[in-house]
């Protein structure tokens, strides 16, 4: 591991444990510091790259599912991924990320469940409408400087619609979010960076109220759409991105996300469940 690695695989990088083939170990990164832990969306990246890296694996990644406990603290963690059923096409895994505390006890912080399967030629169809986007390079950078968190400054985005609220007046009319998005140092595309830009979305409560209250994701699902053939078709370039929310009540509200390629394949689609305040 050198520093010519882009930061999103020395975030990825896990050691196999010597003694228990589920069991990986890790360490938070800086590059994706998040305001009290490491972005969501790197959490469920990395807990993918313990499936991945498990040789009993079956397949490429169909599903993937990771709660938040709790606050992952900077430092060392564990990822233990058991294969707990292999069939003849799909396999089914259960997944915690722990970290040690100060008296030496394991505390779990995340845990999850993934699907993997074989994909085989079969008839094929997008019922989804793909969304109208005018071209990258038609969109201005936006500009992530002064968030206050890391993980931002990791990836180039260019809004469409509904960019990060520039007045928090409570004017929000809507939860709807268009942008094209990739990885800054144009790293190719690969499972664990979809499922990381599948958190890419800021909390759609925000842009709905235009009021910056507290929120945080409890839980998020992602349907991966593709295969490594196509995701090597994509490369390192652009993806159309767009979310929303669609029920907000006491406390908590789900959000979906879309993710296609700029030759309009859908690759991944996502959705979570948010915590908010006030």
């Amino acid at each position: 591991m050198t520093d010519a690695l882009h930061p999103f695989d020395r975030a990825l990088a896990l050691e196999a444990d010597a003694q228990y083939p589920d069991l990986f170990h890790g360490a938070t990164s800086a590059d994706y510091w998040n305001m009290v832990g490491p972005f969501g969306g790197i959490t469920a990246a990395v807990m993918l790259q313990a499936v991945l890296r498990h040789p009993q694996l079956l397949g490429s990644p169909l599903s993937l599912t990771v709660n938040f406990a709790a606050a992952i603290e900077a430092g060392a963690f564990s990822i233990e991924a058991t294969p707990v059923r292999t069939n003849r096409s799909t396999q089914h895994w259960m997944l915690q990320l722990s970290q040690t505390d100060a008296n030496g006890e394991r505390q779990v912080t995340s845990t999850g469940t993934a699907v993997t399967a074989l994909r085989r030629e079969t008839w094929s169809n997008v019922d989804l409408q793909h969304p109208s986007a005018p071209a990258p390079a038609e969109c201005e950078p936006m500009n992530t400087s002064g968030k206050g968190v890391a993980w931002v400054g990791q990836y180039e985005m260019r809004a469409i619609s509904g960019a990060f609220p520039t007045k928090w007046d409570g004017s929000g009319e809507h939860s709807r979010t268009q942008l094209w998005l990739r990885d800054a140092g144009q790293r190719p595309l690969d499972f664990p960076s979809l499922a990381a830009m599948s958190d890419i979305f800021y909390p759609r409560v925000w842009l709905r109220r235009a009021t910056p209250v507290p929120a945080g994701t409890v839980s998020i699902t992602t349907y991966f759409h593709t295969d490594a053939e196509q995701l090597a078709e994509v490369g390192d370039g652009y993806l159309l991105g767009e979310a929303r929310g669609q029920a907000f009540r006491n406390g908590y509200f789900d959000q979906s996300a879309e993710l296609w390629s700029e030759a309009g394949e859908l690759l991944a689609t996502s959705n979570q469940i948010v915590y908010y305040k006030q």
